[in-house]
């Protein structure tokens, strides 16, 4: 699996937002998409799930075209997106959320477990009770569980993650951490965006920083902590 961007650029009307995005997650890495409010992170995953229209350059996902596909076609591809604000359905149960997307997309030949119902239940307990719950009757915490089980129901290659931990209380912030550091040792492929530096350079192998629709910093964790400069010129507020 692999994801990669070459100079990606677009517009929302006549302003541009994305001025040469180049961007890549290889197989079994966790990612990261950091930067100031504003920036383009959100207008990058659009762009990548189809869901805005690329102008310039180049999205592939293993080694196919992807950019302008619909967004249906960019999730049968593999990439399981779990979107800011959550977007759980809010009409149907815990259980009918997780069920409406299951499906079994990873490859025989990966040799991971598929993702099923009682697996994602078992990643996150406190939905078990919760199971007959309308999706708008959880908290927010539990809205954003119930949003990544549902992502990976899809069995996706890559699962990027749009403000993982945004609005949530401290006890639910350190269970999404341990969320994603379990899926990290499970080799899944991760593209996460969040403004909590030091856990991301926890979990994360390589950081890309976006100031005004481009890549102006790229390293890993330990060059990222090498570099308090760089966490202030471009993620201080």
């Amino acid at each position: 699996m692999s994801l990669t961007l070459r100079g990606v650029e677009s517009h929302y009307g006549d302003s541009q937002v994305l001025f040469g995005m180049d961007l890549s997650v290889g197989p079994g890495e966790v990612a990261t998409l950091l930067g100031r409010n504003g920036m383009g992170k959100t207008t990058t995953v659009r762009a990548i799930m189809g869901l805005q229209p690329v102008s310039a350059g180049e999205i592939r996902f293993n080694d196919a075209a992807i950019a302008n596909r619909p967004a249906y076609r960019v999730a049968r591809a593999g990439i399981g997106l779990v979107p800011e604000g959550r977007h759980v359905f809010p009409n149907l149960t815990v259980r009918e959320n997780l069920v409406a997307t299951a499906a079994r997309r990873r490859a025989a030949h990966t040799g991971s477990e598929p993702w099923h119902f009682d697996r994602v239940i078992a990643l996150f307990p406190g939905l078990a009770a919760r199971l007959d719950s309308m999706g708008d009757q959880l908290s927010g915490g539990e809205q954003q569980m119930l949003a990544i089980g549902r992502a990976l129901m899809t069995n996706p290659s890559l699962l990027i993650l749009d403000e993982a931990t945004e609005g949530l209380a401290p006890l639910i912030r350190a269970e999404i951490w341990r969320c994603l550091e379990s899926l990290k040792a499970a080799r899944q492929s991760i593209l996460v965006i969040d403004k909590n530096v030091a856990a991301l350079a926890r979990i994360a192998d390589r950081h890309h920083i976006v100031e005004k629709g481009r890549i102006v910093w790229t390293g890993d964790s330990a060059a990222l902590r090498a570099n308090p400069e760089i966490q202030t010129r471009y993620l201080g507020v």
